[in-house]
């Protein structure tokens, strides 16, 4: 939004103006203005400093004043634009109180649609939307008074009475001094009995334009970003396609300096063939997407002897396959998986691979994880080589010119940039005791991920379809029985004609409304539902709508044709817990709630008939691992008794006698104060998940915390840790960096305590699985059994019938003893003929 803006304005003197505070000089004057308002929820307030670092660093002062608000100081400084003459003045708000300010030499753009769709007032504008001139709006706010910042006007009177009555009379004022021209005697009875409402809303909904500002327009001077500071917040934050647009290369403190290499021929094989030295490797795709990418080049070699081509055809050679496949020859690249897959696909079995520049750089700092090997070689001060963007071009542009030298120079910086930073990564990773997470960890997984990329899991293609057929028709039912139920035809994807529909026709309760209208988004739905069956069948069209367009078409697309298989591909650097994550597509995604979600695992088969899908799953491995790393002695003794956890919970914090007092909704209450401790959950997260007032989710939270102080002391001990040492670890050393731990700003501060409580018990969930899915692989040797895919905490497996009884003790054993905690992990296995029969 910003980016538009600026671009659109090019201004010369720019402010973004912030409340101070609840209390300003309108509260004195009326106690209950904007009282009615819920309390800002925690996660929103937690990012408002880093919305002022953002607009500062864009070269935008920020300013807030004591005793006033935002509105007050963009009508301050408007003012003094337009008295200084030679200024064109634009606001842009998403407020509407602000359209007052519009005059001959300022223009108010209102957000309508983010800011693709602003609605421009002008003085001619107001006149014609709202018939009355800029001023005269405050004398219709003084009449029908404002809900939202909750002062009242007077009675019964509205939009049209009030725009009726300032046409007529001017001003409030006016209306009282020709009092007796007012038609109407009840109107008049309630404009004579609320006067003083009348002239009290009026000064509340007037812009103070006389602020004692302590800064003036040239203190607003528009400097644009500053770039270093800018690339240091998006990285910050994990922006990656702003971080792509702000050109990093501007500025590499080292000139990019030129490096000698030879063009990689036939004849100059044989200069490889004994090559018995370390050496570096990058193999370049012409896509992210490495199952579907061509090779079009690499480079190998040390800094004595760069060799690169862009002659694929040479890695048929028996020299180089010979090579890339010997153990002993240690290989450095920058993605082990993409490299192993890629190489895969042209018959090529890597081994050897020692260093991985994206791995350790993202062990050493989850936040370098970029797939562009200059992005993450400039985070460790190496700056002589280029980013794919700046040689390869930006999006639709992007073309890689592989006959070009240039092409060769960009791979020969690539493996130059792998080997430089190889040592410094190593000896970074001792530093921070991650030497083994790296070894005896994350290297193996890539390898053991890139073996289930390409294994791969069969899909029906006609089982989806058939699936596809039905949705359409439960579609068209749900679409005829809205239609009845509405009592006419409209577009029901529409959120404005829905809008209408629901409030409007139906005159259903108003629970939430945006700027272009009502809202219908899911969790506004999900409170009319229950009273308003129209609004259940909206849900459920809704829902039958997304598993047809996102998961049955989007798996149809994705089923390759060569073997009718489905490669999703893992991005092992991308959370900062250590979780995995799947795209393309990912399988990690596909609903389970709904019983036409779990349907579509039906499709995923193995790829034999003598042969099922098996799974093993971990039984509330995060409360596991929480009771074990707090060592809680109740949430231990709950576990070691085989108690469901989330029925011991509710009896403990609803105070019952015995877990057959639960209830189903005491346990899923129970369950959402579980699970939200363990994802660092705030009163209003936990209230809008259980739909309790924000006052009884704190009495949950703190009744939690009272049945279970080991939790309570955890919580307590690693927020310290934090904020000592600057980040917190999982049981297996992965680190996870929190900068604002200790800042003097208590929104950034909750924010990076609550990071330090979840981060490491999501992590060493994620750790342990991933441990499990190591030792898996190797048991697996010898096996026909294939591990498939990685879902949460989930595996899922290829087994043949004859190995079935085996792979029935030996997948749970392996997962169960991943490591040792404080109290035993629990495995759940099931089988069948799909992935839906194995639940």
């Amino acid at each position: 939004m910003l980016d538009k803006v600026l671009a659109a304005e090019q201004p010369d003197e720019a402010l973004v103006a912030f409340d101070a505070g609840k209390t300003t000089f309108r509260t004195e004057k009326y106690e209950g203005y904007k009282s009615g308002r819920s309390k800002t929820p925690s996660e929103l307030s937690e990012q408002m400093p880093f919305i002022r670092e953002l607009v500062e660093d864009r070269g935008i002062k920020t300013y807030e004043l004591a005793n006033y608000e935002a509105d007050d100081i963009i009508g301050t400084l408007a003012r003094e634009a337009e008295e200084a003459g030679d200024y064109e003045i634009t606001v842009i708000t998403g407020d509407r109180d602000l359209t007052q300010l519009t005059s001959e030499l300022t223009t108010v753009q209102v957000s309508k649609k983010g800011v693709t769709e602003l609605e421009t007032y002008t003085p001619s504008y107001v006149l014609e939307k709202l018939g009355v001139r800029p001023d005269q709006i405050v004398e219709i706010k003084g009449l029908k008074g404002d809900t939202s910042d909750n002062y009242p006007g007077v009675t019964k009177v509205g939009d049209k009475t009030a725009q009726k009555l300032i046409q007529q009379f001017g001003s409030i004022a006016g209306i009282y001094d020709h009092f007796d021209d007012v038609s109407g005697n009840k109107l008049r009875e309630n404009l004579l009995a609320d006067r003083s409402k009348a002239e009290l809303a009026r000064e509340l909904a007037t812009i103070n334009r006389q602020a004692p500002l302590t800064i003036s327009l040239v203190d607003c001077k528009y400097t644009g970003p500053n770039i270093p500071k800018l690339i240091d917040f998006y990285e910050r934050m994990d922006f990656k396609s702003f971080l792509a647009a702000m050109d990093p290369a501007a500025n590499a403190q080292d000139s990019y300096s030129k490096i000698e290499y030879q063009e990689l021929t036939a004849d100059k094989l044989a200069e490889l063939a004994n090559w018995d030295s370390e050496m570096e490797l990058q193999v370049e795709l012409d896509d992210e997407n490495y199952h579907t990418a061509k090779v079009v080049g690499f480079a190998l070699g040390n800094a004595e002897h760069w060799f690169v081509t862009n002659n694929v055809e040479l890695l048929n050679d028996e020299v180089l396959v010979k090579l890339l496949e010997n153990n002993d020859v240690k290989k450095n690249v920058f993605d082990a998986k993409k490299t192993y897959v890629a190489l895969n696909n042209l018959g090529i079995k890597l081994a050897g691979v020692n260093f991985d520049l994206l791995l350790a750089s993202y062990l050493l700092n989850p936040a370098n994880n970029s797939n562009d090997v200059a992005v993450v070689a400039r985070e460790h001060e190496y700056q002589n080589v280029k980013t794919d963007e700046e040689v390869y071009g930006k999006g639709a542009k992007r073309n890689i010119p592989v006959d070009q030298p240039e092409f060769l120079a960009h791979l020969v910086h690539k493996v130059a940039a792998i080997g430089s930073l190889k040592d410094d990564l190593f000896t970074d990773l001792d530093k921070h005791n991650q030497t083994d997470l790296y070894w005896k960890m994350e290297l193996p997984m890539a390898l053991v991920l890139a073996r289930m990329e390409i294994a791969g899991i069969t899909v029906e293609a006609n089982r989806l379809e058939e699936m596809g057929s039905k949705l359409k028709e439960r579609m068209a039912e749900l679409e005829v029985e809205i239609y009845r139920q509405a009592g006419e035809e409209f577009n029901i994807g529409s959120p404005k004609q829905l809008g209408h529909i629901l409030f409007d026709k139906l005159k259903l309760p108003v629970i939430k409304k945006t700027k272009t209208g009502y809202s219908t988004a899911v969790d506004v739905l999900e409170k009319l539902a229950p009273d308003a069956p129209i609004v259940q069948s909206v849900l459920d069209y809704r829902q039958v709508s997304k598993l047809l367009s996102t998961y049955i078409t989007g798996l149809l697309k994705v089923i390759n044709p060569d073997d009718g298989k489905i490669h999703t591909r893992y991005l092992q650097t991308l959370t900062a817990t250590g979780r995995l994550s799947s795209v393309d597509p990912n399988l990690q995604n596909i609903p389970i709630r709904s019983e036409e979600g779990k349907q579509i695992r039906s499709a995923f088969v193995p790829s034999h008939s003598e042969e099922v899908i098996f799974s093993s799953d971990y039984s509330q491995i995060e409360l596991r691992v929480l009771a074990s790393i707090s060592g809680d002695k109740n949430m231990q003794e709950a576990f070691r008794e085989g108690e469901d956890i989330h029925a011991a919970t509710a009896r403990r914090i609803f105070g019952l006698d015995s877990n057959e007092q639960v209830t189903p909704e005491l346990r899923r209450q129970a369950k959402a104060v579980n699970f939200g401790i363990v994802y660092g959950i705030s009163d209003y997260g936990l209230a809008q998940n259980t739909g309790i007032t924000r006052k009884q989710a704190k009495q949950f939270i703190d009744r939690y915390f009272e049945e279970y102080p080991g939790v309570k002391q955890y919580v307590s001990e690693i927020v310290d840790f934090a904020k000592e040492h600057g980040y917190v670890e999982t049981l297996e050393k992965r680190r996870r960096y929190l900068p604002d731990i200790n800042s003097s700003n208590f929104n950034r501060r909750s924010f990076a305590e609550r990071t330090a409580m979840n981060t490491p018990i999501q992590g060493s969930a994620a750790d342990i699985i991933k441990k499990a899915m190591i030792s898996m692989d190797k048991a697996l040797e010898g096996y026909q059994t294939k591990m498939l895919l990685q879902v949460h905490d989930e595996l899922i497996f290829e087994v043949p019938l004859s190995e079935l009884d085996e792979i029935k003790k030996i997948v749970p054993q392996i997962m169960d003893s991943a490591v040792k905690l404080a109290i035993p992990l629990k495995v759940e296995s099931h089988y069948g003929k799909t992935w839906y029969d194995a639940k």
